[in-house]
């Protein structure tokens, strides 16, 4: 399973690369037609999929959010993305699921079943090129987060984070210096392959320099969008 919201295959970097597919509709409007889908309700926790387990659907998410992960040989988790409303889960060619989809709170998702869209695959060939551009989209937003863990601090990589995430909210038409985080603290550390504890600190550093304030564990002001992109690396003047 390629874990797929979709984004338009613009050039993009680092953990922007990650969330950019966010903004992509196309997909999204092809499977509006297919009417034999289902709604699922999910507890907080609970999974939605498990990797290696057979892909009968399509999961979009319609409220909530899931977090998506790789089990690694070590036991430990490694989170690859994170679904929003409008995201896919499960979009890909492989017949298993190769991620595992967990629901962030309590979630809703319409179930799509893969015979539907391949159905509308066969037939559609702007459809089909559409799940092509996704796909291939998903591959370099991949290798750009492996890029992005790899080489960058932890600053950076926060900063990168809340940045990719206000740019989504300016692409769904909401307030980009609002930044709402359904997933715990644990759930960002998995994601930037940080500790807690570092994730923590580093959140009190950006609000103690005025960049970002914390109302409350859920949610994240951007005072200075400038600095912030900044200390993300986003801009050529880059801070540490």
């Amino acid at each position: 399973m390629l874990t797929m919201s979709l984004y338009s295959g613009e050039s993009h970097s680092g953990l922007e690369g990650a969330f950019a597919k966010k903004s992509d509709t196309d997909v999204r409007r092809g499977v509006e037609g297919i009417s034999n889908s289902t709604l699922r309700r999910l507890e907080p926790r609970e999974h939605v999929c498990r990797e290696g387990e057979a892909k009968h659907y399509v999961y979009q998410v319609e409220n909530g959010a899931v977090c998506l992960y790789r089990s690694m040989p070590d036991g430990h988790r490694q989170i690859m993305d994170f679904a929003y409303p409008g995201d896919f889960v499960g979009l890909g060619t492989s017949e298993r699921h190769l991620l595992s989809g967990q629901a962030i709170g309590p979630t809703r998702l319409r179930c799509i079943p893969v015979s539907a869209i391949r159905q509308l695959a066969g037939r559609n060939p702007e459809f089909c090129f559409q799940l092509y551009e996704a796909l291939s989209a998903e591959l370099t937003a991949a290798r750009d987060l492996l890029a992005t863990v790899g080489t960058r601090s932890a600053t950076e990589r926060l900063a990168s984070f809340l940045i990719a995430l206000a740019r989504r909210n300016e692409r769904a038409g909401f307030n980009s210096n609002r930044i709402v985080l359904p997933m715990l603290r644990s759930d960002i550390a998995d994601f930037l392959s940080l500790t807690v504890e570092t994730v923590s600190r580093t959140f009190t550093r950006l609000k103690q320099r005025g960049i970002i304030d914390l109302p409350q564990s859920t949610l994240v002001i951007i005072n200075d969008r400038d600095e912030l992109e900044q200390v993300a690396g986003l801009t050529q003047q880059a801070c540490a």
